[in-house]
């Protein structure tokens, strides 16, 4: 079970962008703290690289803490109701990925 210690979240209607259509899979360690990465626009998926402040600048990061080391899914697609971790809803966005392209092949 992995502790998480909300720093901060959305604070604005301001959406994230998807930064991959699949989680990171990700060793954490004890007691180290992480900050996860909820707008998008890192290039250090999924953690924060501080992309936010000029792209996303009321999007903050979260920052959690894990209680045990473990291997874990943090989401990429940013559209969890679970952050920082994966809770399937990638399947959605690429579901919705591939009704936005039969649309276009039908019009």
């Amino acid at each position: 079970m992995v502790v998480v210690q909300v720093q901060s979240c959305l604070l604005s209607t301001q959406q994230p962008i998807s930064a991959a259509r699949l989680p990171c899979r990700v060793k954490v360690s004890a007691g180290k703290r992480y900050a996860w990465c909820a707008c998008g626009h890192s290039k250090k998926q999924p953690f924060c690289d501080g992309a936010h402040v000029k792209k996303a600048p009321t999007i903050l990061p979260l920052r959690f803490t894990p209680d045990k080391d473990q291997t874990v899914m943090l989401c990429a697609c940013k559209q969890t109701k679970n952050s920082p971790y994966c809770d399937g809803s990638h399947f959605r966005v690429i579901f919705q990925d591939i009704v936005k392209k039969v649309k276009g092949v039908f019009k």
